[in-house]
């Protein structure tokens, strides 16, 4: 005995008892079977693979409006905060600020003023006194060749 086909199909060759004719109908029957089986089996694939991809998209869908819902919340909060930050520097007086800041600058110049004062005019006195009053030797040249 020979078996061909799949589980249940058994087509045994008896050379001397069965027709061949009958075994070829028996063979084709089987192998329509299996055709069956296989188309059927294709279908289900098909159907499965066709609700994974429904099931991918409808995922992808929900981490798109998750994302979305998340990104405005995220701008909400930083609008909120940006309103509140302008709010606070629009009702702040910027001249009562600017003011504080110029006068420390004109105190810390008033203590410079002061604090270096005698100093410079010492150094200024003295290199107003302290003129030679003979030429150099460059001068005395300069004059004889009629250059200045």
């Amino acid at each position: 005995p020979k078996s061909v086909g799949r589980k249940n199909l058994r087509v045994e060759l008896i050379s001397s008892r069965v027709a061949p004719s009958l075994v070829f109908a028996m063979a084709a029957s089987g192998s329509q079977e299996l055709i069956q089986q296989l188309m059927k089996a294709e279908k289900e694939a098909e159907a499965h693979i066709a609700n994974a991809k429904k099931n991918r998209l409808a995922k992808l869908k929900q981490a798109r409006d998750k994302a979305e819902d998340d990104l405005k919340v995220f701008r909400d909060e930083q609008e909120s905060k940006f309103q509140r930050e302008m709010g606070a520097k629009a009702s702040a007086d910027p001249s009562a600020e600017m003011s504080g800041a110029t006068q420390a600058e004109i105190n810390a110049v008033t203590a410079d003023y002061d604090k270096y004062k005698d100093r410079t005019v010492a150094f200024v006195i003295g290199r107003v006194l302290d003129v030679p009053t003979c030429l150099s030797d460059t001068q005395k040249q300069a004059l004889t060749m009629g250059v200045v």
